[in-house]
């Protein structure tokens, strides 16, 4: 489906693995970050080898919640161009556009004038969202986001895709008009989580799936209940599995692997072997938070790219 699309060829082959990062690049421990050199710890990532940026989608800090953390405390797609036009090749990844949270036009013409000025460097998660204080906030239903997200969906992609389309939702009606820009390509859209949907729903709309971080042999099982659903969906063609991770990398390249919240303590030796596990069991892009390490996260990147990043090269 996407044999044509730059960033979706370096991320995504089946049977391989490649290596992105979670934004802010920074130690920051659930407290606000400082988005201190951004810009140049992303130009090394993207030097080393990293294929993708990802950026969380939060409006509203909200202390109460499970997950304190504000993101990148800009809105993500402002602040996912301003990356974009400070390096060259490496994509952005939206984790996850909340789109019960936007209008899907407003969300078509943002990611379409994004792809047209940055082509094909933008892959697109979409979740339902779980931060009821954003929810509230913007006087939006939170326990219907389920049908929401389904519907914001359909429309977006509409807007996206189709050359004045016919539409009639709760969003709106759109009759002899078009969107501009239009994408020249289909932007590939992941599903984060499950978005209150079942597999079944998600084999036969996601271009791939995102979930939640697990040790290696629980994300086998949802791994073989994705590939089941997209296969029983009819779907021939090959759709990936993406996770996040939390990294705390240790100085001892040998220390063996200590959970932590949402990933591991683990040393560099251990993590290659801990990736060719994920890759085995069927993950083809990981990408680590950097968030609850012990050092800073520019020695974490140079470790990284220096002798982990090598094993697991973007694609061509």
């Amino acid at each position: 489906m996407y044999n044509d699309h730059a960033s979706y060829q370096r991320m995504y082959r089946e049977g391989e693995l490649t290596l992105g990062l979670h934004v802010p690049l920074e130690n920051f421990k659930m407290r606000t970050p400082t988005l201190a050199n951004q810009v140049e710890l992303a130009q090394k990532a993207e030097n080393y080898g990293f294929t993708t940026l990802w950026l969380r989608d939060v409006l509203l800090k909200d202390p109460y919640f499970l997950d304190p953390a504000v993101g990148q405390i800009h809105d993500m797609l402002i602040y996912g161009t301003h990356l974009l036009s400070q390096t060259k090749q490496i994509a952005l990844g939206t984790s996850a556009l909340v789109l019960p949270l936007r209008h899907p036009l407003r969300s078509a013409k943002e990611v379409a004038t994004i792809d047209a000025l940055f082509p094909e460097r933008l892959i697109l998660g979409v979740s339902s969202g779980d931060r009821q204080a954003d929810f509230h906030g913007l006087g939006v239903d939170h326990p219907s986001r389920g049908a929401q997200f389904k519907e914001a969906l359909q429309v977006m992609e509409q807007a996206l895709y189709e050359d004045y389309p016919q539409i009639d939702s709760t969003y709106g009606k759109v009759r002899g008009a078009t969107l501009v820009p239009r994408p020249k390509k289909r932007i590939p859209t992941m599903i984060t989580s499950f978005a209150q949907q079942d597999m079944d729903w998600l084999a036969k709309n996601g271009d791939g799936w995102m979930y939640y971080p697990q040790g290696p042999f629980e994300q086998a099982r949802a791994i073989e209940q994705w590939r089941a659903a997209s296969q029983a969906a009819g779907n021939t063609t090959f759709r990936p599995f993406s996770m996040p991770m939390h990294l705390d990398l240790s100085a001892d390249p040998n220390e063996e692997a200590t959970p932590i919240r949402l990933g591991f303590r683990i040393g560099r030796h251990r993590l290659i072997e801990l990736l060719e596990l994920y890759r085995e069991l069927g993950v083809n892009h990981l990408f680590f938070a950097l968030f609850d390490g012990k050092r800073s996260a520019e020695d974490v990147i140079d470790e990284l790219g220096t002798y982990v990043v090598p094993h697991f090269l973007p694609l061509s």
